[in-house]
Formats: structure tokens, C-alpha cells, sequence
């Protein structure tokens, strides 16, 4: 039995040396670097919007590496010529698409994440929503190399640049978008936010690290990351948050993908003076109707 265990303990030290993930650090200077994007001064952005109602559009747009973005918007059922709306950038989680913030169900699967209902809520509030699909997520799948292999790989083979390099475009496909925002008179350009769930979370508080364009910020169950994943984990970013007008960090007290503990940990870490940490029982899908709680976000 001693040498049995002793074999498994070889191998694992083998496989851990060979494939497993290892820590490394990045410091501000790296970060910036990482997510910078060329503008689109050249390369133009040509957004392409469609109506799809009297409120709601469906968009594409050419991003800094060509790549085409597609998404949806809607405005508030309000006199929109009336006043700039702010705006809600919606970012949905792992696995998921654009449609989470829109549909209560998609394929006869629910949304679990209840961002349809936080959509609403938004646009009651007299918020524009903009939502896009994230890199090799919704139509922008790679069939050839899914997310499901992208996490495979990053676990068992620690091939970490393929989950980080979605997650840093995904970052900058939202900042064009906000090259396009901030030129559109209908938006009022000083009242913008960022909103996800659990990857959706991640990447708001990623995107708000390094673009100042965000004033606010409704973080959702962001998993919890380590430096094994250092340029993409969000407790590297806590401290370039200071310019912001408000942030939520809203978590669950038995979270598989982040404990109590590293919430009150990345919680305690951010830097601006406006914030709140809304937490809930239970695990990472949050209670039915959590949505509720967050209506005083948007005073």
C-alpha cells in the first residue's frame, strides 16, 4: 500500500514539475501594457446597427485585431432625446452569450444568472444596456477550439495563454465599444458602468482597472484567481480602482469558485472609498430574486 501511494506521489510531483500551473507576478507597468489596444484612427470601428424595435438594436463592430463583435443594445422605454442616458455595459458569465441579458431562457436552458432581470431593472432605472458575446463565446465560438478546451487545457496542461488571451480581448473589444460610446451625443458620458456575472464579474472589474472611461462597477460572483493567472486576477487590479464613483461587489458565503474568506480578502483590497459588499447564502448561482437587492445600485 506505502509504495502504491508513493507512486501516485512520484507521478503527481512529476505531472506538477511538467504540466501544472505555476505562480508568477505582474506588476502595473505589465498590466497596462497587456491590455493596451491600437485605436481604430486606421482601422475603422464600422458599426453596423440593425433595429430591432423602437428600443432595441443588434450591432457588429470591427475590434483593434479585425475581429468582428457582435452584441445587442436597448434603450429605456423614455424620451430619449429628451436627456443623455447612462449606460450599463452588460458582460455575461463563462459559457454563456449576449442573449443572458436579454432572455430568461435560451435553448430551453434558464438563466441562471438572472441577468434578464437585471437588464430590466436597468432600464427601468433609465439605464442604455449594451451587451456583447465575449471571445469564443455565443456566435463567436471557436468550433475548432472550445472553451470547455480552453479550460481542459488550462487545468490539466497548464496552457494558461489561450483562457488569458480571451479574457484580455474580451477586455478590449468592451474598450472600442466605449470608443464608440463616448462619441454618441445620446449617452451621458459621465455616468458609465460595468456590470457581470461571475466571468461577466471578473472582466468588469479587469475593464474598470485599466480604463478610467467606467465610473461604476456591479461585480457579481467573480471567481477568485491566483497569480497562476495573475494578469487576468482580479485582486491585481483592486488597486487601480480609485477613480471610481461607486463599486458592488455582490458574493455568496459558499461560492465554489471564490470562499468567504478571498471575497472579504479582494473586497478589502479595493481601492475606492465607494463601495459595498452585498452577500448572500448560498453557492455560486445566487437565490432566486437576488436581483432585488441591488435596486438602490443605480441612485
Amino acid at each position: 500500500m506505502v509504495s502504491i501511494v508513493g507512486i501516485f506521489a512520484l507521478l503527481g510531483g512529476i505531472w506538477y514539475a511538467i504540466w501544472g500551473l505555476h505562480p508568477y507576478q505582474v506588476d502595473q507597468q505589465e498590466i497596462q501594457a497587456s491590455y493596451t489596444y491600437q485605436g481604430n484612427a486606421d482601422k475603422p470601428m464600422n458599426m453596423q446597427l440593425e433595429q430591432l424595435s423602437a428600443t432595441t438594436f443588434a450591432f457588429t463592430y470591427q475590434s483593434f485585431d479585425g475581429a468582428i463583435v457582435n452584441g445587442r443594445m436597448a434603450y429605456p422605454d423614455t424620451d430619449t432625446k429628451a436627456h443623455s442616458m447612462p449606460v450599463m455595459l452588460g458582460v455575461h458569465a463563462m459559457g454563456r452569450s449576449e442573449n443572458r441579458w436579454w432572455m430568461d431562457s435560451f435553448k430551453e436552458r434558464p438563466t441562471l444568472e438572472q441577468t434578464d432581470k437585471l437588464a430590466k431593472q436597468a432600464l427601468a432605472n433609465g439605464y442604455a444596456v449594451i451587451a456583447i458575446d465575449s471571445r469564443n463565446h455565443g456566435k463567436r465560438k471557436n468550433l475548432d477550439y472550445n472553451i470547455i478546451e480552453v479550460m481542459r487545457d488550462l487545468h490539466w496542461w497548464g496552457k494558461r495563454e489561450p483562457y488569458e488571451q480571451m479574457v484580455i480581448d474580451t477586455v478590449k473589444d468592451y474598450r472600442v465599444l466605449l470608443d464608440w460610446v463616448e462619441k454618441q451625443a445620446q449617452f451621458d458620458q459621465a455616468n458609465t458602468t460595468v456590470a457581470g456575472y461571475s466571468m461577466g464579474g471578473q472582466v468588469s472589474i479587469l475593464l474598470a482597472g485599466v480604463d478610467e472611461r467606467i465610473e461604476r462597477v456591479l461585480s457579481i460572483v467573480p471567481p477568485y484567481l491566483d497569480d497562476k493567472v495573475a494578469i487576468v486576477a482580479p485582486k491585481n487590479f483592486t488597486h487601480n480602482l480609485a477613480h471610481l464613483d461607486k463599486l458592488w461587489l455582490v458574493s455568496a458565503n459558499d461560492d465554489e469558485h471564490a470562499s468567504e474568506s478571498e471575497n472579504a480578502a479582494l473586497y478589502a483590497n479595493i481601492a475606492t472609498a465607494n463601495k459595498k459588499h452585498v452577500q448572500f447564502d448560498g453557492g455560486h448561482v445566487l437565490p432566486q430574486g437576488y436581483y432585488q437587492q441591488l435596486e438602490n445600485w443605480y441612485q
